[in-house]
This record gives C-alpha cells, structure tokens and sequence, in this order.
C-alpha cells in the first residue's frame, strides 16, 4: 500500500527516468507500485497536479547551500545546478517546462535566483524578468541537449542561405556547459 503522496511522485520519477515523459500515466505508476489506480489518484488528484509535483521533486534537486557570495557568480552557480537538476532526469527539461508549479522547492530556487539578481541592485521588475528569461532559456536549451540522442546537429543543412552558412558549425556546436555560460552571461545584467 502507498503510504503518501511522496510515494506517488517518487515512482512517477522512476517512470519517467525509465521509459520518458509519454510513459508518465496513473495507470502506469499504479501498476509499478503493484495498487489500484485510485489510490494514486487520491494521492495526486489529477495527471496535471502530479507533473507539478515532479517538476517541483525535480527542481528541490537544486542545492541552494554553499553558493558563491558575489551575486552575479551566485546567480550563474543556481543556473547551472538547475541544468544538472534537469539533466539528471530523462525528459526533465520537457517535464519542468510543461509546468507553473508554484510549489515549495521551485519557489525557493526562484527566491535564491532573483535574491542573488536583486544582491547586484538590478531593479525588482528587471530582477523578476530577468529570472524568467534565464530559466525559459536553460529550460529550451537542455530540452535540446535531451533530444540529441535522437537528433543530431552535425549534418545541418542550411541551404542558401549565407549568414547561416557562415555560423553553421557555431550553430551544430553541442557543447552545452558552454552554450548555457554563455546564455547566462548575456542575460544577466551586469548590475548597478
């Protein structure tokens, strides 16, 4: 018998590490945990609220302790353990993304995000966007970096077109450590 919620959420993990995000179903975690659907039902409610609450399991996966004192290397630390977070999960980019999960563990990762931009003076609507745009951006970037196995940049084809041709092995490049330094370079302000 499941004993809580945790439980619940716990195997939806196990699920989605082991056959991918389309294979996430009350039926299926139902059936790994040897209970009627019902109960899983009870635990989670709905199919949305338990992606929420994988995303927020996933996200709580963030170590929010012994970051950097300056905050633009702080800010730039949180993005990168996000990425890992993500990374440590199949389909977990895709999972988070799909997801306004208002929930214990990204709350607090936002908290330490934006505390760490708000540390540089940048302005709180600046601070709040800027927070947005750094995690859509890393969250479309490891979408990537997780569909490679089943893609590949390396023969892309740009046809007639110049300044692509121009940029095409920059544009194939799948170093995504790098891609994502360079991403959060960009977007975070340089201070006041």
């Amino acid at each position: 018998m499941t004993k809580s919620q945790e439980d619940v959420v716990r195997t939806a993990l196990e699920v989605l590490d082991a056959d991918g995000l389309a294979a996430v179903s009350m039926r299926a975690i139902a059936d790994r945990l040897g209970i009627r659907m019902n109960t899983v039902l009870w635990h989670v409610k709905t199919k949305a609220r338990l992606i929420d609450l994988m995303a927020d399991a996933i996200v709580a996966e963030v170590l929010l302790a012994d970051l950097p004192v300056a905050w633009r290397e702080r800010a730039a630390e949180l993005v990168r353990r996000y990425r890992s977070a993500l990374l440590a999960h199949r389909d977990g980019a895709a999972l988070v993304a799909g997801t306004y999960a208002a929930e214990p563990a990204t709350l607090d990762f936002a908290e330490a995000l934006v505390g760490a931009i708000l540390d540089g003076g940048v302005p709180e609507q600046e601070a709040a966007w800027t927070c947005w745009s750094i995690v859509y951006f890393t969250l479309g970037l490891v979408q990537e970096e997780q569909a490679l196995p089943d893609r590949s940049t390396a023969d892309l084809e740009v046809g007639d077109r110049p300044a692509l041709r121009r940029v095409a092995s920059a544009l194939a490049s799948q170093d995504f450590a790098e891609r994502l330094e360079f991403g959060v370079d960009r977007l975070l302000p340089t201070g006041r």
